[in-house]
């Protein structure tokens, strides 16, 4: 059975890239483009992961996965952060918010999956794939 992998993000071009090397991987893709309707289609779906963009528009990521962890269904989901964030102090406040990791963009699409799998096996707050070694 195919994973499903929920990509929240409103960039069609960020989009596009994502769903294709998801795809080519084998991976069942689900997009949002908006926040409230990624944040119901966790609920719907129950994904095996979620790739959250932190820059969306009317509530950012940090938001998003604070909704998706306050509710009994999704709060284990594993949540990867997936942005163009990346100042000092940017993945502790994706972490924080909820999120299990942090990918930064623009994505590399020679590491993108195996990086996303490292987190599908890590139990919510465990930040750094590292840390399980």
């Amino acid at each position: 059975m195919k994973k499903r992998i929920l990509v929240i993000e409103d960039n069609e071009q960020n989009l596009y890239l994502i769903r294709f090397l998801l795809e080519s991987a084998d991976y069942e893709v689900y997009s949002a483009m908006d926040s409230y309707e990624g944040v119901l289609m966790a609920k719907s779906l129950i994904p095996d992961i979620i790739l959250l963009d932190i820059q969306l528009p009317s509530l950012d990521g940090y938001g998003v996965a604070k909704l998706i962890r306050s509710h009994d269904l999704t709060e284990k989901i594993p949540i990867i952060a997936v942005t163009s964030y990346a100042m000092p102090g940017d993945r502790e406040k994706a972490m924080e918010a909820g999120c299990n990791g942090y990918i930064e963009k623009p994505i590399d699409p020679e590491t993108f999956i195996e990086t996303m799998e490292s987190y599908f096996t890590l139990e919510k707050n465990i930040t750094n794939p590292e840390d399980v070694k």
